[in-house]
């Protein structure tokens, strides 16, 4: 579909190079978990990345940016304020959604970085709610100023069935996990933090964030008995990418 031009008409700054944005664009019919292209004029020539997109269906479209040096894209996106021109493609994109997802009493979504961007519409859509008895959201970042939406996810597991638990790999914080997702999986810190086991009986696993995670955190979970879902043969773990940018069909 082609690109549109929209405006920011919010912006929050989570740490340096760490930011949301709400835009003007109406937001389309999508699924929690899909993603859209932004895109900017630079040099003549348009430049589109594709963004996970953090806000629940109805509500302003929001997504959730990393400024990645030297990138082609994110330093201009970097510089938006209220008020700026933006290019995005309103057809949302991907099957990263609780639509794909087996049957399970216990969803457990892991994430790095920006990668929380899709769990975010998730939650603040009340889909998992009436499907899962426990949730839990683990949000692996360098430090602790990196954990965007923090207070929003506090308040949600104040009134619903979720353990939130941050981790820091690079600063030792008093009430948040320390190291990295795939370590505290192995060790079995995860499940103390979370306070319930990661049983592959009544459990499915969803990755978002760097590969290097993903592939880390899969292979300790596949020697936990989790395997790898497919849509021919059920498993535990759905997994993507959030590096590569996922290819528009």
């Amino acid at each position: 579909m082609a690109f549109v031009e929209t405006k920011v008409t919010a912006r929050r700054d989570w740490a340096e190079g760490l930011f949301s944005l709400q835009l003007a664009a109406e937001a389309p019919a999508f699924e929690p978990g899909q993603w859209l292209r932004l895109a900017k004029t630079l040099a003549g020539e348009r430049v589109a990345r594709s963004y996970s997109i953090a806000s629940a269906p109805g509500a302003p479209l929001e997504l959730f940016i990393v400024t990645t040096p030297g990138g082609a894209l994110t330093p201009a996106l970097a510089a938006l304020r209220e008020g700026d021109p933006v290019e995005i493609d309103p057809t949302p994109y991907g099957f990263f959604t609780l639509r794909y997802l087996p049957e399970a009493r216990d969803l457990w979504l892991l994430a790095t970085g920006t990668g929380l961007a899709p769990f975010l519409s998730m939650l603040r859509s009340g889909e998992l709610w009436p499907r899962f008895e426990r949730v839990v959201l683990a949000h692996g970042v360098r430090r602790a100023v990196d954990l965007a939406y923090r207070e929003e996810l506090y308040a949600v597991a104040e009134t619903h069935p979720l353990r939130y638990l941050p981790f820091t790999t690079r600063e030792t914080v008093a009430g948040l996990g320390h190291g990295r997702l795939d370590a505290a999986l192995e060790s079995g810190d995860l499940e103390e933090h979370a306070g319930m086991a990661l049983d592959p009986a009544r459990s499915h696993l969803m990755l978002c964030g760097n590969p290097g995670m993903l592939a880390s955190v899969t292979e300790a979970a596949q020697r936990r008995g989790l395997r790898k879902h497919r849509t021919r043969k059920p498993g535990h773990i759905t997994s993507e990418a959030y590096w590569e940018a996922p290819r528009v069909p």
